[in-house]
């Protein structure tokens, strides 16, 4: 609390503002008559003080959290800077103040002079809204710095945007509580002051924005204006004559004339210059950008206004879209309007989130103690490209799915970073007591798992998500539709990305922008369970009890977790590319269905999110280290060669990057290795001939998880690696045309960026890159070798060789299959059932029990594949595959990367007699119809 006798002089005692200045030497008082007309007060050493005790105080009382990035200012001297706040504040005039002291930036309650272009400002900070100038619409401070900016075309001066947020609650709609504490009011009083500093003092929010050239602002204006033909060339004119008279007058006071400007032309396209009152329009022009820019940023930090949500749920089954979808259910089940109304609104209130602000400050604290106990750190890169747009655009957060703590931990991040939190889709699974309504008050808005074939439900979802669009609110959803148990990407799943298109078409407010986003973790909870679910064992529950035996694992030996943030996706630029028009669907309805062209734009939008994901992986030590010992014989190497192999793995990432959105860890590769043994992941075995590095007892299956994060950044130089390997020679234009034959089923299973039709221009980069570290040999006549035998580029060669094959065993073990059942006797259900069975089996008996071998979504993406390049044909009835020989053509090519004994044992496994198939095909509908009754 402030002491009572300090209350008076802190809030009604003079400070630096847009009008007074308080300097050791004196004191002045700036009006409207004159630029700059002074008043010199007695009490000057006074007001110092009264400065320095107030700065104290509220340093006490006070305890701002920095936002953002601090700008960057160029180092030139002669440049004038200058903060801008929308509204005139004398506590907001001291917290800036200690903000530039504390953060070193330029002061922003210290007079600024320069007498070559007759500026004598009292402070460095320009208040839009001033409530003691003369003309309470016009800043006095900015409408001088602009009459000084177009005098003197050799002048710079840089803007500074300041937001401060006494809290950061989102207002509530028809608030007493916003009436209370708007910060609308002309003047604020000293209650409202008092209120900021007193309640929302811990809770104070500073951030400094991009600097703003005043120059540029001021051209800019004036060409908008130009464009826009708002002033008639009798009215430039007449502008012009009384500029011209003011430079006259001001040239005349000047001793030397020639500096100053003598034709208003030297100005460039200037029709309202030079004078304080001469450019009122620009200067009020000038304001309303900056206050639009500052709104927007507030809007951005805050989110939209928030509704009750009893209100929310009437505005949503009573809008002209739900009524029609009532009707429709109505008529269609032979109800009334009143009972499917009800149904729908019981709907609303199944999804509708519940916002609460002390429940998202309360997981905050929580979550900001969690991650210290879970992880060594949280690392988020790329994050300023999304602060970028957050002002202008509707943004939809994209994430990979690796773990329930996604969603909390890209919450967390984002809103420690001062924008808006996003609300989440969540399955109706995470629904549960106790953790269900936290976290609908905090993130989440639940859907159900399945609902197709429900209309009126699906009414009401795209409702909502139209409602949370065009209200602004920034939303998540993980296209992946459900957690990924072997750490690959999923096939991305269309629903809410067509949901959101449909919003746009609808109606477009914000252009809506599509932000993928990279979760990488070092060790995750779920891991055990990841890999009993791929062998067989039925998914479990979410529970209240599930969530305590989780927390028994808090412990630090997490290591740290990653978030990158990808190179943003403009819906816009979509549908220019696929000509869609913007509001091309009816406004009032929901049921009207995207045609040909928007679909095949939302099934691009959908790969393009997942390449973009791929494009921002981080490649962490573990992964690193998973991909180098999951490599070896018996995941054991030698330490001196395990760190070479990593310092390869490194060097081949860094020199030709998949990405310019990859990281790559800076770890040293005996770092590395250190932080794998801490993390208790793999273990260093003493021998008297050099230590062993191998993976520790039970780790190998769920180290896969975490190479496979990353496989991609490396595939296509482990399959050039084992093209060569394995042939010992191969002419480069032969390797290339395999290359390109199979890339599009490793391009379909890694979501890899690069197109079929540049294929060869990026085989030759990758091959160049390999030829530079000595694991390929360059031979005449354009053939390609592999080093000498024995050598340790030649051992290199053959570990970075080895990720590719089990992509390349899954492919030739399921075209073996379907060329031996013959065409049209398996469905596309069946042929995955009988390779995931399959799988299990090759992945016990010859390869570690690593799950990779039977992950079901890797089989359904590599016949999806096959379909798309109709090596493939579905009978739309049956579901039936049928083919032809070329799917024995593509098979043959495996021979030039798979050993012969392997290719061998793939094709035995194969073998399937009918009897077996039949019993393997009726065991997995059994086991089918029990799962589904468990869960009904």
């Amino acid at each position: 609390m402030i002491p009572k006798f300090l209350k008076k002089r802190i809030f009604k005692a003079p400070v630096a503002t847009d009008n007074t200045s308080v300097t050791a030497e004196s004191a002045t008082l700036a009006t409207d008559d004159s630029p700059i007309a002074t008043k010199t007060y007695s009490n000057a050493p006074l007001n110092q003080l009264y400065r320095k005790l107030s700065g104290q105080v509220l340093d006490v009382a006070v305890k701002p959290k920095l936002l953002g990035e601090l700008p960057e200012f160029d180092h030139d001297d002669q440049t004038l800077r200058f903060y801008v706040l929308q509204d005139y504040s004398r506590s907001n005039s001291i917290l800036i103040d200690l903000q530039t002291q504390e953060h070193k930036l330029p002061p922003a309650l210290v007079g600024v002079h320069d007498s070559a272009h007759n500026i004598k400002e009292n402070a460095a900070i320009i208040f839009l809204h001033h409530p003691h100038a003369k003309d309470t619409q016009l800043s006095p401070r900015l409408s001088r710095l602009v009459s000084a900016v177009l005098q003197h075309p050799e002048l710079k001066v840089r803007l500074v945007p300041v937001s401060i947020l006494w809290g950061r609650a989102p207002e509530k709609e028809d608030s007493l509580f916003k009436l209370l504490t708007t910060d609308n009011w002309q003047d604020p009083s000293i209650t409202k002051q008092l209120f900021n500093i007193g309640v929302m003092g811990r809770d104070t929010f500073v951030q400094f924005h991009p600097p703003q050239d005043l120059r540029a602002l001021i051209n800019n204006s004036l060409k908008s204006d130009d464009e826009e033909s708002l002033a008639s060339e009798s009215v430039i004119a007449n502008l012009k004559e009384d500029v011209l008279k003011d430079i006259d007058s001001k040239n005349n006071d000047s001793k030397e004339k020639d500096s100053g400007i003598k034709n208003i032309d030297e100005a460039p396209n200037y029709a309202m210059v030079a004078s304080a009152d001469g450019n009122r329009e620009l200067v009020r022009s000038l304001q309303q950008q900056l206050t639009i820019y500052l709104d927007k940023q507030r809007a951005s930090m805050l989110g939209p206004d928030l509704s009750d949500r009893r209100n929310l749920v009437d505005k949503l089954i009573y809008s002209p879209a739900i009524k029609h979808a009532i009707e429709a259910e109505a008529l269609e089940t032979g109800t009334s309007n009143r009972e499917a109304r009800i149904l729908a609104k019981s709907y609303a209130n199944e999804m509708v989130n519940d916002y609460s602000h002390s429940i998202v400050r309360g997981f905050y604290k929580f979550l900001t103690w969690l991650w210290t106990q879970l992880y060594d750190g949280v690392e988020v890169h790329h994050f300023e490209r999304v602060r970028e747009l957050a002002a202008d655009y509707e943004l939809i957060y994209v994430p990979c799915h690796r773990s329930h703590v996604d969603y909390l931990l890209l919450s967390y991040v984002i809103y420690k970073r001062g924008l808006s939190i996003p609300y989440v889709a969540a399955g109706d699974n995470l629904d549960v007591p106790v953790l269900g309504p936290l976290l609908r008050g905090a993130v989440a808005f639940y859907i159900r798992r399945s609902f197709r074939g429900n209309a009126l439900y699906t009414a009401v979802l795209r409702e909502y998500m139209h409602t949370l669009i065009t209200r602004h609110t920034p939303i998540e959803y993980f296209i992946e539709g459900g957690r990924s148990r072997s750490g690959r990407l999923l096939p991305p799943k269309m629903g809410m990305l067509a949901m959101t298109v449909h919003s746009q078409l609808r109606q477009t407010n914000k252009p809506v922008v599509f932000i993928p986003t990279y979760i990488g973790y070092e060790r995750i909870m779920e891991g055990g369970t990841y890999i009993g679910e791929l062998k067989g064992k039925p998914k479990e529950s979410e529970s209240l009890m599930g969530l305590l035996k989780v927390g028994r694992k808090i412990e630090r030996i997490f290591g740290n977790v990653h978030l990158s943030f990808g190179t943003p996706l403009h819906l816009s630029e979509f549908m220019q590319k696929f000509e869609v028009p913007a509001n091309s669907l009816p406004a009032d309805r929901t049921d009207t269905l995207l045609d040909d062209k928007a679909s095949a734009m939302v099934d691009n939008i959908g790969v393009k999110v997942m390449q973009h994901i791929n494009k921002a992986a981080v490649v962490t030590p573990v992964s690193l280290l998973s991909l180098v010992l999951l490599s070896a014989p018996k995941a054991a190497l030698d330490e001196e060669i395990c760190r070479e192999q990593i310092a390869l793995y490194q060097g081949l990432a860094q020199q030709l990057p998949y990405s310019d959105d990859t990281v790559i860890t800076d770890m040293t590769p005996q770092q590395i290795i250190d932080y794998g043994i801490k993390l208790k992941l793999i273990e260093r075995i003493p021998h008297i001939l050099g230590d062993i590095i191998q993976v520790a007892g039970k780790q190998a299956a769920l180290l896969s998880y975490f190479r496979n994060n990353i496989l991609h950044v490396f595939i296509l130089l482990s399959f050039l690696a084992a093209l060569v390997a394995r042939n010992g020679r191969i002419d480069r234009s032969r390797l290339s045309s395999i290359a390109e034959q199979l890339y599009p089923f490793l391009q379909s299973e890694l979501f890899l960026y690069y197109p079929a039709h540049g294929l060869a221009e990026t085989l030759n980069k990758k091959l160049d890159n390999l030829v530079t570290h000595g694991l390929i040999v360059e031979l005449d006549n354009d053939m390609l070798s592999i080093p000498e035998s024995n050598s340790r580029c030649y051992q290199q060669l053959q570990v970075l060789a080895t990720p590719v094959e089990q992509s390349l065993e899954r492919y030739f073990m399921t075209l073996a299959l379907l060329a031996q059942q013959g065409s049209g006797n398996l469905t596309e259900n069946e042929v995955v059932d009988l390779c995931h069975l399959l799988g299990q089996r090759l992945s016990v008996l010859y390869a570690d029990d690593i799950p990779d071998f039977f992950d079901r979504a890797l089989f359904t993406s590599f016949l999806g594949a096959l379909t798309r390049l109709d090596y493939l044909q579905k009978e739309a009835e049956t579901g039936i595959l049928t083919f032809d020989q070329r799917i024995n053509d593509i098979a043959h090519h495996a021979k030039y990367v798979l050993r012969p004994e392997m290719m061998q044992i793939l094709q035995q496994v194969a073998s399937l007699n009918e009897e077996e198939i039949a019993h393997a095909i009726t065991e997995i509908s059994n086991k089918k119809q029990r799962k589904f009754g468990r869960k009904r």
